[in-house]
Order: C-alpha cells, then structure tokens, then sequence
C-alpha cells in the first residue's frame, strides 16, 4: 500500500471527514513519526510496532558490477521492530514463524 491508498481507505472509511483533511492528518502523522526519527527519539504504535534509528559503522563493502572495494562510510537507518498484536494477526496459527 502507497500513501495515496491509505489516504483513500482512510477517507472511504470515514465519510464525515473532507478527503483534504484526511491527506493533512496522515501527512502529519508520518512527518512527527520522521520528525522524532531525525532527532534519535523512538516511536511505538502500540500494538502496532516500533521505529528506532540505529546506527551502522563504516565499513569495506563490494561493488557487485565490478567487484571493486568500495568504503561505506558510517550512517544511521530507521528500523522496525513489529508488535505483538501484528506479530499474532500475521501468524494466527500461534507458531510465531
């Protein structure tokens, strides 16, 4: 799903609410949730799951057309960890794989 899908289930799903201010909430909601990102905070959507930034060191890493080494230099990526709740909806047979 695509941001514009989400908007349109969004506004599908509550009729009472003008389109634009559906497309204004979500657009909030994503840029607070980038927001806290940026400034090393963590996010939790209970039930949902967790954003966190986590930092990768530089490194020697490959150029898969050439086969040149290459160096990566250090940065830091957003990472997701799901929830319970999502964790069990995606596996309802209890397995937990």
């Amino acid at each position: 799903m695509i941001k514009s899908e989400l908007i349109q289930r969004v506004a599908a799903a509550n009729p009472h609410l003008f389109h634009r201010d559906v497309e204004r909430i979500i657009n909030i909601v994503l840029d607070e949730i980038t927001g806290a990102l940026a400034r090393g905070d963590r996010v939790e959507l209970r039930g949902f799951g967790a954003f966190t930034v986590k930092h990768r060191a530089a490194r020697q890493g490959r150029n898969p057309r050439t086969g040149d080494t290459v160096f990566v230099e250090d940065k830091y990526v957003p990472f997701f960890k799901t929830g319970k709740e999502l964790r069990e909806r995606l596996n309802p047979d209890g397995d937990g794989s």
